[in-house]
């Protein structure tokens, strides 16, 4: 488990493509996974299933013999679980008060926006320390500027 947030984090390409494949995929439900990396730096994405009881239209949950063998894989690999992604149907790739309410602070939230079947917008997020509100993290991919961050509640 991370304890150091960085301010920002990058995706290789090939993240990018399974994180938004697997919303797309998932339409019109949401998808979820892991993101497994070495400090900054998101170099695979780990499609889980949604197991969570209330539907998965419009929640997702990581059941925890999924998160324990995402930690297993992160380990396999010589890296860390920095965190988790998920997709909002037909919503955008902010946070809901779902999302803040069943969050950590130490990891990095990926959510990706799924409009009408089709991957858009994706942004990363973290939990103030207070939990009071996600934080957006620097999000680009390898060798980009990132964006400026925002603070949602």
């Amino acid at each position: 488990m991370r304890f150091v947030e960085p301010e920002a984090i990058t995706l290789t390409p090939d993240v990018s493509r399974v994180i938004r494949e697997h919303g797309e995929e998932a339409y019109p439900f949401e998808c979820c996974g892991a993101l497994i990396g070495r400090g900054a730096s998101i170099v695979e994405a780990l499609p889980l299933p949604n197991t969570t009881p209330e539907g998965p239209r419009r929640r997702f949950l990581v059941s925890p013999e999924d998160y324990q063998a995402a930690e297993a894989a992160a380990v396999s690999r010589n890296a860390e679980l920095i965190g988790f992604y998920h997709s909002h149907p037909d919503h955008p790739a902010r946070p809901s008060q779902y999302d803040l309410d069943h969050a950590w602070p130490f990891f990095s939230y990926v959510i990706v926006s799924v409009l009408n079947g089709t991957a858009g917008e994706v942004t990363a997020w973290r939990l103030a320390d207070d939990r009071s509100a996600f934080e957006e993290q620097l999000l680009a991919p390898a060798d980009t500027e990132p964006p400026v961050a925002q603070v949602y509640s």
